[in-house]
């Protein structure tokens, strides 16, 4: 007869549960490796743009599509990546989508063409657009939903702001080398991290496809995606208002109409368009498009400032970015906590508060360096910033969502992500040219400075859009009816009888999810 004193207490098993064996550990540790280099493969291209236009003799017009071509890739077929990693296997699309990762970046280093170059950062881009939403699923997948996720996705997502900030540094060094090696530093780690996950990544389930596969979907909406990013990347070039422009952004609409319109009708859809009607969901992908979209459009404007107007060279810039990133990094494994007590939507409300400051005291700058008084309270608000809000919208954009879906919303969320990066982007560098000095070597620095600043106000009015989106989810929340019974959205229980999902407010969780169309 077992005595009483030998019966774990709850508290115990709690503790037990919580506690992660070293191959959960090692699947995360793979999972964030994955996450870390697209962060820092986006990063590093930035610096050693100017080498590889002189070492190839690329023109300026040739020379931005080594960037775009990635983005065209990552943010066109991240749907597609999403919902096939659901369909096909997420640790098989993982890593696949690894391996032609590594492969590209090999490419990439060895190449002596402008073309083949942008063809390999294509295809990088491609594989990002199946690594990341599959790197996620298996995180939301593999982990609990509350505490347990809610740590997982906090580590990392902090990766990412890691890799980023990392990526700059690593630029500037690696640049002095060769622009080559900046190309070929992520294919070893990827290799590594490949041979990795072929021990510890777990098997997971197909979804039934007996519905059949949404091939119209995923032509409709993998065509939408690329024509509306490739759109946005040039249209500060080809003018927003010339023909061509308006052609294509016409074509986006019908396809996505047509998108919509089969997504509806879809016994297996590549998107199901109910969940989107679920708040905190679409409070989400349209944060993450601000927080993001902001964020990169902030870059742009910060690295032009330093480096063409103070004369700062490519490394000290890079460091100047340093504080943010050792933030994120020393905060990695207390966010979880931090949304375990207040809930996503104040975690996200305060980051975005934060963002809007960083911006804002930034305005103040000035052709004097003022790094202690301007330069680094920013830095270190937006580190902050980041901090908070990024895993918070992965949190909130992943919980509640069924195990079979979480490849789309993974899929959507990063959608969200690389097209806000890019169709903000794109606004803010609008607003800086329609002043007319940026790139005139003949304009006085005054003049440039002054053409960044209506940016840098466009930048803030995003980040407060952000912040007032997150607003109306505490407003609504504070509204709720303390029970509905037909609109709380149902939680998964654990082995122990405990409620999986603690993320959200209870406000929040009592919002309804999108009904299985």
């Amino acid at each position: 007869m077992t005595s009483p004193l030998n019966v774990p207490s709850p508290d115990a098993r709690s503790a037990t549960e919580d506690r992660w064996s070293p191959r959960l550990w090692g699947t995360l540790l793979v999972l964030c490796a994955a996450m870390f280099l697209d962060a820092l493969d986006v990063s590093m291209v930035g610096v050693a743009l100017p080498s590889i236009a002189t070492d190839l003799g690329l023109s300026t017009a040739t020379l931005q599509w080594i960037v775009s071509g990635y983005i065209l890739g990552y943010g066109g077929l991240l749907l597609l990546g999403g919902r096939a990693a659901d369909l096909l296997g997420r640790r098989r699309v993982f890593l696949i989508a690894l391996a032609v990762f590594a492969l590209a970046s090999l490419l990439g280093g060895l190449v002596d063409s402008g073309p083949l170059l942008i063809a390999s950062r294509f295809i990088k881009g491609l594989s990002a657009a199946f690594t990341a939403p599959a790197g996620l699923s298996i995180i939301t997948t593999t982990f609990k939903e509350g505490p347990q996720r809610n740590r997982a996705l906090s580590i990392y997502t902090t990766c990412a702001a890691t890799g980023f900030s990392m990526g700059l540094v690593l630029s500037g060094l690696l640049t002095e080398l060769s622009w080559r090696w900046t190309m070929l530093l992520p294919a070893p780690i990827a290799l590594i991290a490949l041979v990795a996950g072929l021990r510890l990544i777990p098997h997971s389930d197909r979804e039934d496809t007996r519905g059949g596969y949404d091939v119209p979907g995923a032509v409709t909406g993998t065509a939408a995606m690329l024509l509306l990013v490739f759109t946005v990347v040039q249209a500060p070039e080809a003018g927003w208002t010339s023909a061509r422009t308006l052609l294509s952004f016409l074509a986006t609409a019908v396809l996505l109409a047509a998108f919509v319109t089969i997504e509806r009708r879809s016994a297996s859809p590549l998107l199901r368009l109910g969940v989107l009607r679920s708040g905190p969901q679409l409070r989400a992908q349209l944060g993450a498009a601000a927080f993001f979209g902001s964020y990169v459009a902030f870059q742009f404007i910060v690295t032009q400032y330093m480096q063409s107007l103070l004369g700062w060279s490519a490394l000290q810039t890079a460091l100047a970015f340093l504080p943010a990133g050792v933030l994120v990094a020393l905060s990695s494994t207390k966010i979880g906590d931090v949304v375990d007590r207040f809930g996503t939507p104040r975690v996200i409300a305060t980051g975005f508060t934060l963002l809007v400051l960083a911006y804002a005291i930034f305005l103040q700058v000035d052709l004097t360096p003022r790094y202690a008084a301007v330069i680094l309270p920013s830095m270190l608000l937006l580190g902050a910033a980041c901090a908070l809000t990024f895993p918070s919208l992965n949190i909130q954009a992943t919980n509640g969502v069924d195990d079979d879906e979480q490849g789309m919303v993974s899929g959507l969320l990063n959608t969200s992500i690389q097209v806000g990066g890019a169709i903000f982007l794109a606004v803010v560098t609008a607003v800086i040219t329609a002043g007319g000095h940026e790139g005139d070597a003949s304009a006085s620095p005054q003049a440039v400075l002054d053409s960044f600043r209506p940016g840098l106000a466009v930048v803030t009015a995003i980040a407060a859009a952000g912040l007032l989106i997150t607003l109306t989810g505490l407003r609504r929340g504070r509204r709720a009816p303390a029970s509905h019974p037909s609109l709380v959205v149902a939680k998964s229980t654990g082995p122990a009888g405990r409620t999986g999902g603690t993320a959200g407010t209870a406000a929040e969780q009592a919002e309804p999810v999108g009904v299985r169309d």
